[in-house]
C-alpha cells in the first residue's frame, strides 16, 4: 500500500489527484458536445464529419485501453499516469489551436489516447492508497465526481459557448490539467510498481483487440446513420465477430496476454462485469429515450429535458456515497440488489408515463433511477475490483471500461433502430412514438430485472468481516 512505500504522502492527496485526472477527461468529452453545431458551422463541415470530434476520442480511448494492463506493468502505473495527464494538455493545447476541423480531429484523437490511458489507472492508483475494508466508501467519493461529470459536461460547455467561443472548451482543461500533473508528479510515489522490465509485448493480442475493437465502434458509428454500403453494414460485425474470436483463443493460450482471461475464472468480477453492462445500456437508452419523451409527448423545452437528466445525476451522486459505505459495512449483495430493485422498478415505471404524466411524477423516476444507479453501479465495480488480484487491477478496470463502453454503444444503436423500425411504413405520430419509448423502456426493465438473480449470487460480507471472519 502506499502508505508505507510513501508514509509522508497522505492517501487522501492521492484521492484528489485522480480526481482531478478523471473530471478533466470526463467533463471535457461531455463538455464538447454542444459545440458540435458550432463547428459545422464555423468549418463549414457536415454532421457526419463533426459526428467525429465525440467518436474519434471514443474509438481512441477504446483503442488504447487495452494496453493500459501491459504499459502500467513495463513502466509503472504512476510513469504511464503521468504520460496520460502530458497527452491531455498537449491534445488540448492542439484543440484550442486548431485552425481546420482535421486539427480539432487530431487533438481529439490525441485526447482520446491519453483518456485511455489515465482512466483505466484511476482506480487502480486510488485501491493502492487504500485498503480493501475502505474501497466502498472511496470509490463513493469517486463515483460522485464520475456520476455527475457527464450531467454537468454539457451545461459548462454551453455556457462557455454562449460566453466566449468554441477553442475555450479546449483551453479550460490545460489549467486542471497542469494540476493534476503536478501534485501527481509530487504525490505518486516513485517505486519500481513491480516492474517487469523483460515483459514481452503481446503483439498478436493487440491487432486481434485493436481489429475486434476498432470495426465494432467503427460500425456502432456509422451504421445508424445510413451511410455504410450494405457490403460493410454485414462485413464489419463479421470482421469484429472472427477477431474477438481469434482474440480470446490467442489470449487463452499466450503466457503474457494483454487482457488475461483468468479475470473471468473471479466469479465476483465475472458478476460484476454483467451487472455495469446492463446498466450502462440503462443508463445511455435512458439518455435517448427521456429527451424524446419529455419533447414528443410532454411537449417541454430541451431545458426540462436537461433539468430531468441532471436529476438522475444528483441523485446517484448522492447515494452512490451512501452505497460505498454500506459496501463496506454490509457487503455486495444487499448492497447492489437494493439498487437493482430500485433502477428495475424506476425503469419499468418509465415505460407507463404519457402526456398526462406530471412533472414532479416523472422527476421522482429520473430521482429513483438515480438512487438506484448509485447504490449498484459503483459498489458493483468496487465489489469486482477487490476480488483481483494486485497486478491485474489495470487489465481487469481496462477489460470493465470497454465492455461498458461497447455494449451501452450497442443498447443505444438498437434500442433508436426500433425507434425508426417502429414509425416506418407510417406517417409518425406522438401516440405510435409513445408506444415505442414504452416497450423499449419495458425491454431495459427485464433486462435489469434479470440481474437480480445474478447479484444474488454475490457475497453477502462485507471484506472487513471477512478480514475478521465474521459473520454474514
Amino acid at each position: 500500500m502506499l502508505q508505507s512505500k510513501s508514509p509522508t504522502i497522505p492517501p487522501y492527496v492521492v484521492m484528489v489527484t485522480v480526481l482531478l485526472g478523471t473530471l478533466t477527461v470526463s467533463l471535457n468529452n461531455s463538455a464538447l458536445n454542444p459545440a458540435i453545431p458550432e463547428f459545422m458551422t464555423i468549418f463549414g463541415t457536415g454532421p457526419l464529419l463533426a459526428s467525429w470530434i465525440v467518436a474519434g476520442f471514443m474509438m481512441a480511448m477504446g483503442l488504447t485501453m487495452p494496453l493500459t494492463g501491459y504499459l502500467s506493468a513495463r513502466y509503472g502505473k504512476r510513469r504511464i499516469y503521468l504520460i496520460g495527464l502530458a497527452l491531455f494538455i498537449c491534445g488540448s493545447l492542439a484543440g484550442a489551436l486548431a485552425g481546420d476541423i482535421y486539427g480539432v480531429l487530431a487533438a481529439r484523437v490525441l485526447q482520446g489516447v491519453a483518456g485511455g490511458l489515465i482512466i483505466p489507472l484511476s482506480l487502480p492508483l486510488i485501491f493502492a492508497a487504500y485498503g480493501k475494508e475502505k474501497r466502498g466508501r472511496i470509490t463513493g467519493i469517486w463515483g460522485t465526481a464520475v456520476m455527475l461529470a457527464p450531467a454537468i459536461g454539457p451545461f459548462i460547455g454551453g455556457v462557455v459557448l454562449e460566453l466566449s467561443s468554441w477553442p475555450v472548451l479546449f483551453v479550460m482543461n490545460i489549467p486542471v490539467g497542469l494540476a493534476a500533473f503536478g501534485i501527481a508528479a509530487t504525490a505518486l510515489p516513485k517505486t519500481g510498481d513491480g516492474l517487469q522490465n523483460n515483459l514481452p509485448f503481446d503483439g498478436t493480442g493487440f491487432v486481434l483487440a485493436t481489429l475486434a475493437i476498432g470495426t465494432t465502434m467503427l460500425w456502432l458509428n456509422l451504421a445508424p446513420q445510413g451511410i455504410l454500403p450494405d457490403v460493410m453494414l454485414w462485413l464489419l460485425p463479421v470482421i469484429a465477430a472472427l477477431s474477438l474470436g481469434a482474440f480470446i483463443l490467442v489470449e487463452m493460450r499466450g503466457q503474457n496476454p494483454l487482457l488475461s482471461p483468468a479475470l473471468f475464472t473471479h466469479s465476483t468480477y465475472r458478476t460484476s462485469i454483467i451487472i455495469v453492462t446492463v446498466q450502462s445500456v440503462g443508463m445511455f437508452v435512458t439518455v435517448v429515450l427521456v429527451p424524446l419523451l419529455m419533447h414528443t409527448i410532454l411537449g417541454l423545452n430541451a431545458i426540462w429535458t436537461g433539468s430531468a437528466l441532471v436529476c438522475t445525476a444528483i441523485f446517484a451522486s448522492i447515494s452512490v456515497n451512501l452505497g460505498g459505505r454500506w459496501l463496506d459495512w454490509q457487503g455486495p449483495r444487499p448492497t447492489i440488489l437494493s439498487g437493482l430493485i430500485i433502477t428495475c422498478f424506476a425503469t419499468l415505471a418509465l415505460g407507463f408515463c404519457d402526456g398526462q404524466t406530471s412533472l414532479p411524477a416523472l422527476f421522482g423516476l429520473m430521482a429513483l433511477r438515480g438512487v438506484g444507479l448509485g447504490l449498484s453501479y459503483i459498489p458493483a465495480t468496487t465489489a469486482g475490483l477487490n476480488g483481483i488480484p494486485e497486478n491485474l487491477l489495470t487489465q481487469a478496470t481496462a477489460m470493465n471500461n470497454i465492455s461498458r463502453r461497447v455494449v451501452s454503444s450497442a443498447g443505444i444503436v438498437a434500442a433508436s433502430a426500433y425507434l425508426e423500425w417502429h414509425r416506418q411504413g407510417t406517417p409518425a405520430n406522438p401516440a405510435q412514438t409513445l408506444e415505442a419509448i414504452s416497450q423499449v423502456f419495458w425491454v431495459t426493465g427485464g433486462m435489469i430485472a434479470c440481474l437480480l438473480p445474478v447479484a444474488s449470487r454475490l457475497p453477502s460480507k462485507a471484506f472487513r468481516q471477512i478480514a475478521t471472519g465474521g459473520a454474514a
